[in-house]
């Protein structure tokens, strides 16, 4: 139970740093592109990157500062940071393939789900359903 509330809280902490960053460059740039997104994706990856370097070579933490740190903080700020060290770490490991995999399969399942669902909305608001 200790642990989920550390991931909770950081992931109700990551998603409004998350809707703050994400808002405030959309409002500066004042563009149709996802700027805003885009930012928060790679500096979410980086941020996992500096943070499981150093506390795999550098820093100890406790189990729940992990928790809440990586699967609560960056986990409400971007998803993408998990994808992304997932497919490092099996770079890193020599497991090209399933980086790969893990990249095409993400990477075109995602955006197929997404057609699927945004499909299903429109059958399901059509009242066809």
């Amino acid at each position: 139970m200790e642990k989920l509330v550390f991931i909770g809280l950081g992931g109700f902490l990551g998603s409004i740093a998350r809707y703050g960053l994400t808002s405030l460059v959309q409002t500066k740039t004042e563009s149709l592109f996802p700027y805003g997104t885009m930012l928060v994706n790679i500096l979410g990856c980086f941020i996992i990157g500096l943070l499981m370097t150093l506390f795999q070579e550098r820093i100890v933490v406790s189990q729940n500062v992990r928790f809440f740190l990586i699967i609560g903080i960056l986990g409400g700020f971007t998803t993408f940071s998990s994808f992304s060290y997932d497919t490092f770490a099996m770079m890193k490991s020599g497991n090209f393939f399933g980086a790969g995999l893990n990249t095409g399969v993400s990477l075109f399942g995602c955006l197929i789900a997404t057609w699927a669902g945004f499909y299903a909305g429109e059958i399901f608001s059509s009242n066809k359903f």
